[in-house]
């Protein structure tokens, strides 16, 4: 009775685990830049003395889905895109540097360009500081370029540089924060291959139907494992019934 109450145990545990992963992937679908993670069910021996008789499943995460989103034109001035692969550095909360492809942008009182969850933009000496102006504009290899205030429309001032990388998909992992940080916590090299488009946003790249639908099979995974657990119960009650008999 114990293998079959294990396993639909240890599943149900796995399976919840499971279900978290894709629920933070559907409450991300509108994220703008924002990769799904990906996860699968393994299968796994029980370690420790004994018979190696017991196995039970784990659910992983097995990385993030590096394919890009849709593009979306929204027309903004500081709303940019990384095209094909690369990030944008921005400066984490704890003062390293760190990546990420959500591109819609803003520049606060202080004059810090800033992404729109408040992470400063980088170049390759640090945050980007914008002079005030009446237009700006950012160019594909990332340099910001604006008309200063009280000047002629002709007059455009280079003020930035967006540090733009490209560093191996499997050195990068997610951080707590959302964003991406190297395996190694050193800084990526700029690439000047990375080119950005500006006046569109790349949108979340989660398949939200594909998602429901795994939503709905993990719940009656869920319910079935449930049951099994319930019927190993009942049978270990009868089991028990009959040896008071006897």
């Amino acid at each position: 009775m114990d293998r079959s109450l294990y396993v639909a145990m240890s599943g149900a545990k796995e399976t919840l685990l499971a279900q978290t992963s894709n629920n933070h992937n559907l409450a991300n679908a509108s994220t703008n830049g924002f990769k799904a993670d990906l996860s699968a069910f393994q299968s796994r021996a029980v370690q420790g003395p004994g018979y190696a008789s017991r196995v039970y499943s784990t659910d992983a995460t097995v990385g993030w889905d590096n394919t890009t989103g849709s593009l979306a034109q929204t027309g903004q001035e500081l709303d940019v895109a990384v095209q094909g692969d690369g990030w944008i550095a921005v400066q984490g909360r704890n003062g390293q540097e760190a990546y990420t492809r959500a591109g819609d942008l803003h520049v606060d009182v202080n004059g810090l360009l800033l992404t729109a969850t408040g992470h400063p933009v980088l170049n390759d000496s640090g945050p980007i500081s914008v002079p005030p102006y009446s237009a700006i504009h950012v160019g594909r290899d990332g340099t910001i370029s604006i008309v200063p205030v009280g000047q002629q429309a002709s007059t455009m001032a280079a003020v930035g540089r967006i540090k733009l990388v490209n560093p191996p998909a499997n050195t990068l992992t997610r951080g707590e924060d959302g964003l991406f940080h190297t395996s190694n916590g050193l800084p990526a090299d700029s690439d000047a291959s990375v080119s950005l488009a500006s006046g569109v946003l790349e949108s979340s790249n989660v398949n939200v139907a594909d998602a429901m639908v795994q939503m709905i099979e993990l719940a009656r995974r869920f319910d079935l494992q449930v049951k099994a657990m319930k019927n190993t119960d009942e049978n270990a009650q009868i089991t028990a019934k009959l040896l008071g008999l006897s």
